[in-house]
């Protein structure tokens, strides 16, 4: 409350202060972490959770992908004041004091942990937690302005809320909830890499090692293609591996398809088209193939 106060008295209306701690929360990014924790959770109930539960995961989940933005944009706030993209964040643009940031998303984090413990399990706390850390300590202190794999270590992190849907259902992580898991680390680079296209000027410019940055245009559409082709096959093995049934094997043929397409698209292309349409696809194709999952699974019963 502090924090808020002496940004109000600073000037700044409280709508305004509001909505700055909500934007260092990455709302969007969150928004898709809760989407796959809570298709998990639907997946291994094999029909609708207790209300109270899916209630006490997903706002454990929301704090917890809440933290690792509001730190992210702590320590990111040098890099992020240099980039048109996100000079206007509330660090960079001087509307929050970054110790605020720093706090904010302290708090943010011990309060997940405490609500996934104490309200669903430890297991699932303990899963929250170490998305944060690879998040904040081995993608955003390390790897983002080092390794060229940055996107593809560090996109462990977003990985994980499948595992903590999962967990928080039926206290143990299983066969299925680690395939969830690897679809959305398969999932990451190509999707990631597809931004990276379109922004690699200013990753250039501030100094970050991005694949296209790194290694040029060309060598980032072939590893596309090759992550796309991958991911296929992972989503594809959920049938005989009995994770998924028949219904979930249509629609996840037809998601690749399109996803492939696009990649080979992009291959051919150089044009910024391209990169964004294949970017805004690989949001609508994780939404839709999780929801494939859960029905299918849904389907199929309990058991």
């Amino acid at each position: 409350m502090n924090a808020v106060a002496s940004t109000v008295q600073s000037g700044s209306s409280v709508g305004q202060v509001v909505r700055d701690y909500v934007a260092l929360t990455k709302p969007r990014v969150m928004s898709l972490l809760l989407f796959t924790t809570l298709a998990a959770m639907l997946a291994a109930a094999r029909g609708l959770p207790p209300l109270p539960l899916i209630w006490w995961t997903l706002l454990g989940g929301a704090l917890a992908a809440g933290a690792s933005g509001a730190l992210n944009m702590y320590f990111d706030r040098d890099i992020d004041a240099a980039m048109t993209r996100t000079r206007n964040r509330p660090v960079p643009s001087g509307r929050l004091a970054p110790s605020h940031a720093l706090w904010f998303g302290a708090a943010l984090g011990v309060a997940s942990i405490v609500v996934l413990a104490t309200m669903v399990n430890v297991l699932a706390a303990t899963l929250a937690a170490g998305g944060i850390l690879i998040y904040v300590g081995v993608y955003t202190l390390w790897l983002k302005r080092t390794s060229v794999q940055n996107i593809v270590i560090g996109g462990a992190a977003g990985a994980i809320p499948p595992l903590v849907g999962w967990a928080a259902v039926t206290g143990h992580i299983g066969l299925p909830a680690l395939m969830l898991f690897l679809i959305v680390f398969v999932w990451t680079p190509p999707h990631f890499w597809a931004l990276a296209l379109i922004a690699k000027g200013e990753y250039a410019k501030v100094g970050i090692p991005m694949l296209p940055v790194v290694r040029g245009d060309a060598a980032t559409r072939r590893q596309i293609l090759a992550y796309t082709i991958v991911l296929a096959v992972v989503t594809l093995a959920l049938t005989p591996l009995r994770v998924a049934g028949p219904a979930y094997l249509v629609a996840a043929i037809a998601l690749d398809a399109i996803f492939l397409y696009y990649a080979l698209r992009l291959g051919r292309s150089a044009a910024p088209a391209a990169e964004r349409t294949l970017y805004r696809y690989s949001m609508l194709y994780l939404a839709l193939l999780f929801t494939a999952v859960v029905v299918d699974r849904f389907g199929r019963g309990a058991g």
